[in-house]
């Protein structure tokens, strides 16, 4: 989930710098929407790790 967040903001870079606004504004939503997720799940993923041991 991670990589497709570095993808997204790659994306978003790239649209920037040739102009495409729209594009861009909508690629860096996408990559803040699923860093969060990301964050959500690593941090979901460590208190269960946490309650096992």
């Amino acid at each position: 989930m991670l990589r497709w967040t570095i993808i997204f903001l790659i994306v978003a870079i790239v649209a920037a710098v040739f102009g495409f606004g729209g594009i861009a504004g909508a690629a860096a939503g996408i990559a803040k929407i699923l860093f969060f997720v990301f964050l959500v799940l690593f941090v979901i993923s460590l208190i269960s790790r946490m309650t096992r041991r």
